[in-house]
């Protein structure tokens, strides 16, 4: 069974408005608005204490409402590096971590909605799931982001990794939502 603190829940159907909280508050927050060159920019925060958030990414989207770019730390490069499809698995989606090594989410394939994060092994190390609406303070959530602490190499809940699979979940969540 995950601690509680390895279940993020994602409030809002739509990733690039929306939060990743958990018992301890919010961990991650998205807030999506127009730059000056007229692009939707996402600007993903983490929370490091309490009042304290530092950048994590920023997503550019084209101007059709597309995928763009995206920084992560100092790298940019093309929103759809980190969600190729994957030949070998229908609606899988390929990236590389920032260990270079590729991980691929992708439907379960049980009789669940999970979409797992596979590792180069093809371990499962984190997973997200539709569940039904339900009412929270900090907002009505859509989806459970679970984090599988031990699997793999047990990096998955660290920084940078923990970053890398928030953004590509939510490039995940956008390119099937808008079958892109």
């Amino acid at each position: 069974m995950a601690a509680s603190s390895d279940i993020l829940h994602w409030t809002s159907q739509d990733p690039r408005e929306s939060s990743l909280f958990n018992g301890y508050g919010v961990a991650y927050r998205f807030h999506t608005e127009p730059a000056t060159s007229g692009l939707d920019v996402t600007t993903l925060w983490r929370t490091i204490r309490p009042g304290r958030e530092d950048r994590v990414a920023k997503l550019e989207w084209a101007p059709n409402g597309g995928l763009g770019r995206v920084i992560i730390g100092k790298t940019t490069f093309p929103m759809a590096d980190l969600v190729r499809p994957d030949p070998q698995v229908q609606g899988g989606r390929i990236f590389n971590g920032p260990d270079g090594l590729p991980y691929r989410w992708r439907p379960s394939g049980r009789s669940t909605r999970d979409i797992i994060l596979q590792d180069p092994h093809n371990n499962t190390i984190a997973f997200f799931r539709p569940v039904t609406p339900q009412r929270y303070q900090l907002g009505d959530v859509y989806t459970e982001l679970h984090f599988i602490r031990t699997a793999g190499a047990g990096t998955v809940t660290h920084p940078p990794f923990m970053d890398y699979v928030t953004v590509t979940a939510t490039l995940y969540r956008f390119v099937m939502a808008f079958g892109l």
